[in-house]
């Protein structure tokens, strides 16, 4: 598995959202096309903004936490059909615990978390190199 970093939430010309996730090194990028509800869900944490009632994702970080569990990482698994599969894996006590989830989903619990992503080793192909992206600057 390949360790990877949310850089950014981005948003194209026709107002579609995507999270950048990095390699450690920043060099390899795998954007993943989410909607706006799970772009700000991504992005209010990473803000440092704090919401006035918990967000979809902090009631999970905190129903897992009751329950004993310990949030232990995100594994981005699969692409079919042009859609992304992710797990959440959680700790309860001995046992292991693989929850099925939409990437957007996960991450947004990974960065209330501190969780590490990990992307399966055969989606290496779908990265593109960071060098290659052009980002537009909206200030000028």
């Amino acid at each position: 598995m390949l360790r990877f970093n949310v850089k950014a939430i981005t948003m194209d010309v026709e107002g579609n959202f995507s999270v950048l996730l990095t390699d450690e090194n920043e060099k390899k990028v795998l954007p993943i096309v989410i909607g706006p509800l799970e772009a700000q869900n991504i992005a209010i944490p990473l803000q440092g903004i704090k919401p006035p009632r918990p967000l979809t994702p902090d009631l999970l970080k905190s129903a897992i936490e009751e329950l004993g569990g310990k949030p232990e990482k995100v594994v981005i698994t699969d692409l079919k059909d042009d859609t992304y599969y992710a797990e959440v894996h959680i700790k309860q006590g001995d046992k292991l615990i693989k929850l099925d989830s939409r990437p957007s989903d996960a991450i947004a619990l990974a960065v209330r978390t501190d969780m590490p992503i990990y992307l399966n080793v055969r989606l290496a192909e779908f990265t593109y190199d960071m060098a290659d992206l052009k980002f537009e600057d909206k200030n000028e």
